[in-house]
């Protein structure tokens, strides 16, 4: 690992200087996803012959070892072989990438799955049902790594390797045609939001990437669940929430393990139901260790939930009188993005004060957590680019889709407010 650190200190700083082999703007290449038609076989058929040039084209870039940009029904993803050392570490020195930061592999069928694994390695009950039911899809599991095959810049010298299946037809086209899978971490530089539309990618990588295959927008927007089996207690550790829910995950197990004779496995989110520190200090996934999802501009959660002992809410007139006070802005009239539901009390309450631009960015009911989930990161880059000062985010509930919500919110969120309405 100090070799690859090493490595990757001098791959970042050489990204970082003008490279005469650079292409001057990326190429975005436009994909319908419903020309895409996969048979029960996992074999692809395209009926558009722009999307399949676009494919063929991307492909052939991986095959290069350089780094490509597609879409996934989470967030855009940066490809790049994963079998392959190098092609992985451009993915590190583009993005700026932390170096014990795993990456997620990705496959297009169960037969591309089993070259990946151990040939002693036998999927658990629990592994074949959450695999039946939600994949293709947004959920990551952990397998036992075999080191001959995948290098350690891909699993940051861990003994486990994160594997999905994307559903998103280009995804899953993508690495088909490529006849590899793919290592793909969200499209941006490190720490900043996901992109979720292939504008968000080209804004942030035109340049210093060749290709972005532009599918639309992605359908869940936030990344995917990430779960590890692999204990000897058999309970299913949720180490990142994400586009499948924990109730989801509970409904599918608790149904496929009703007529067995062994017991119901706990399903254990990280930080909710257990901790473990060696985890975040040596992370086997993503998202674990470091602050994400942040924009260039300061980001406040604002919490209507009981506020912890010593502290005392503010209502929304006091909050807004210390912001002015504190916040510095570069005009006359402060700029303060708002995203919260639509049928936000607080909402209703702040926008009242005239004195401040509003920027709202809609954001669905609260009722509706996965239309929330899909347009969080979309509402942090829109509201970024908009030049505001601030954003304030409204707390959802922790349950179904509101559990990953926060997740990314708590990440991306500078400070916290607690307020009460009188």
């Amino acid at each position: 690992m100090n070799v690859l650190k090493r490595y990757l200190k001098f791959s970042l700083k050489r990204s970082s200087q003008p490279q005469g082999t650079m292409a001057a703007a990326t190429q975005v290449l436009a994909c319908d996803s419903t020309s895409i038609i996969f048979s029960l076989d996992d074999q692809v058929a395209i009926s558009s012959p722009e999307t399949l040039a676009a494919l063929r084209t991307a492909a052939s870039c991986l095959k290069d070892l350089l780094p490509v940009a597609f879409p996934t029904e989470t967030v855009y993803g940066l490809g790049a072989i994963a079998l392959n050392a190098t092609a992985a570490l451009k993915i590190f020195s583009t993005k700026g990438r932390p170096a014990d930061n795993p990456l997620i592999v990705h496959v297009s069928s169960r037969r591309m799955l089993q070259t990946l694994l151990p040939q002693n390695y036998t999927l658990s009950p629990s592994y074949e049902l959450l695999i039946e039911h939600f994949w293709p899809g947004p959920l990551t599991l952990l397998f036992p790594c075999d080191h001959s095959l995948i290098p350690d810049i891909i699993t940051a010298g861990q003994p486990t390797v994160a594997i999905r299946m994307p559903s998103h037809p280009v995804a899953r086209a993508l690495i088909a045609f490529t006849d590899a899978p793919l290592a793909a971490p969200s499209a941006n530089s490190s720490g900043k939001p996901s992109p979720t539309r292939a504008e968000h990618v080209l804004n942030d990588l035109n340049g210093k990437i060749t290709i972005i295959l532009d599918g639309g927008p992605c359908e869940v927007g936030l990344e995917s669940t990430v779960v590890d089996g692999l204990h000897e207690d058999g309970n299913i550790r949720i180490l990142r929430p994400g586009g499948i829910t924990v109730e989801d995950i509970k409904r599918v197990l608790v149904k496929g393990f009703s007529d067995a004779d062994t017991p119901i496995p706990q399903v254990l989110v990280h930080r909710r139901d257990f901790r473990d520190d060696a985890l975040e200090q040596a992370p086997t996934t993503p998202g674990m260790k470091y602050r994400h999802y942040s924009p260039s501009v300061p980001v406040t959660l604002m919490r209507m939930s009981d506020a912890p002992l010593g502290i005392e809410p503010l209502s929304p007139s006091a909050f807004l009188e210390d912001l002015k006070r504190s916040m510095p802005h570069s005009s006359d009239t402060l700029r303060v993005g708002l995203l919260m539901p639509s049928d936000s009390i607080l909402m209703r309450s702040l926008i009242n004060d005239t004195t401040i631009q509003w920027h709202e960015f809609p954001f669905g009911l609260v009722s509706e957590p996965a239309i929330i989930a899909r347009r969080l990161f979309d509402g942090l880059l829109t509201l970024e680019r908009e030049g505001v000062d601030l954003i304030l985010v409204e707390e959802v509930p922790e349950e179904n889709e509101g559990l990953a919500i926060m997740n990314r919110v708590k990440k991306a969120a500078g400070s916290s407010q607690w307020i009460t309405i009188p």
